[in-house]
C-alpha cells in the first residue's frame, strides 16, 4: 500500500496518526497496574489453574488419569 503512495501522502498519513495519538488520554502506569492487580485478584477464586478442576467436571480425568505439576 505504501509503495503506491507518494512521500507527501505518507507524511500526511503519519501526521494524521500522530494527531490521533496526541488526543488519546493516558493513565499513569501505577494506576493501570493497580487496576490490573485488583482485576486478577478478583478472578483468583474461579481460576482453574490455581484452584484446580473438580474430578466430576474434568472430562479428561477418566481417560488418562491426570497429571501432577510440582
Amino acid at each position: 500500500m505504501a509503495r503506491d503512495m507518494s512521500d507527501k501522502e505518507i507524511l500526511k498519513m503519519e501526521l494524521d496518526q500522530l494527531k490521533k495519538e496526541v488526543s488519546t488520554t493516558r493513565a499513569p502506569l501505577a494506576a493501570s497496574c493497580a487496576e490490573m492487580v485488583s482485576y486478577v485478584e478478583a478472578l483468583v477464586p474461579n481460576d482453574p489453574l490455581l484452584k484446580g478442576v473438580a474430578d466430576d467436571k474434568n472430562p479428561y480425568k477418566a481417560d488418562k488419569g491426570g497429571c501432577v505439576v510440582t
